[in-house]
């Protein structure tokens, strides 16, 4: 797992939730660690394929980010986690960590690297809308009787506060 600053600019590596014997196990853990941190929206990686579709990894996250979502009290977001733990690697053995303990925490760092993508993401789209309605009228869109969208792809105004970033699914059972 991974969290950001209040501010939502930086993500960093927090722990590695071990999986339980069932979802709601899970759950209950993560919604623990949601509380604890302060969180106020969960980021969870989705596992597309190199190619943007959408395997039985993609299937099954978006199956349990669908029970999240009932089970915890922020929202849950879906972020594309294509290349994190590559990222994640790099990162490692840039900053001259040894191969074995590089794997003790690739998880975290890749779901700092799924947080921080998502992080970047919302700035972005944000910076993009910002410009797109300083060259609006006020009013919005010309025949439109409502303010432009917070974000260019449609998502609801930003969060304020912390982000808390976890992997998608793994065959480990470890929650990231």
């Amino acid at each position: 797992m991974a969290i950001s600053d209040e501010e939502r600019r930086v993500a960093s590596a927090l722990s590695t939730l071990s999986r339980g014997g069932s979802h709601a196990e899970d759950h209950i853990g993560l919604a623990g660690v949601v509380a604890g941190s302060g969180a106020n929206l969960v980021v969870v990686g989705f596992p597309l394929s190199l190619s943007g579709g959408r395997g039985p990894a993609a299937t099954a996250v978006l199956a349990e980010v669908e029970e999240l979502r009932l089970a915890l009290d922020v929202p849950v977001e879906l972020c594309d986690e294509r290349f994190t733990t590559v990222v994640a690697r790099q990162a490692l053995a840039a900053g001259g960590r040894r191969p074995a303990a590089r794997r003790a925490v690739l998880d975290k760092t890749a779901a700092a690297a799924i947080l921080q993508t998502w992080l970047d993401r919302r700035r972005s789209d944000q910076r993009s809308d910002h410009q797109a309605s300083s060259s609006m009228p006020p009013e919005g869109p010309p025949g439109s009787s409502s303010p432009p969208q917070s974000t260019a792809d449609g998502h609801s105004p930003p969060y304020p506060g912390q982000g808390l970033g976890q992997g998608g699914a793994r065959p480990s059972r470890r929650a990231h």
